[in-house]
């Protein structure tokens, strides 16, 4: 009986190391945006593009950004394996100077936090 029971527990945690292997992984194509030159007040939206190069299905919990200038915006599905998502982020262009924040990424990736960056530098329009 105790051979048993030892069999049964070895097996139950073999099952359980095994399905632990999968995982999602994100892989940016991209992990700064560089916005350059711009004029004030131009578009200040860009896009993180991403795949989830893992084997299971990524989720992303939150998105936060390192200033209340910049909004970034999550996927609110699962990234399935091989699929590709984005990270939409939208920097207040009414800013004139150098751009220089950080977005801060959690999921249950492989690596569960991911630091992008957005750099680039606002102008003011000529002439003004």
């Amino acid at each position: 009986m105790k051979k048993l029971v030892l069999v049964l527990f070895v097996g139950m945690l073999g099952l359980s190391l095994t399905a632990q292997d999968k995982a999602a992984k994100i892989e940016f194509k991209a992990e700064t945006v560089d916005y350059g030159e711009i004029e004030k007040g131009s578009d200040g939206v860009r896009v993180f593009e991403f795949t989830n190069t893992g084997d299971a299905p990524l989720i992303i919990s939150k998105v936060s950004s390192s200033c209340g200038c910049t909004i970034p915006k999550k996927p609110e599905d699962p990234v399935l394996p091989g699929k590709t998502g984005e990270i939409q982020v939208k920097y207040d262009t009414n800013r004139v100077g150098p751009i220089r924040k950080a977005i801060t990424v959690i999921s249950n990736a492989d690596t569960p936090t991911k630091i992008l960056k957005i750099k680039g530098e606002i102008k003011a329009p000529e002439g003004k």
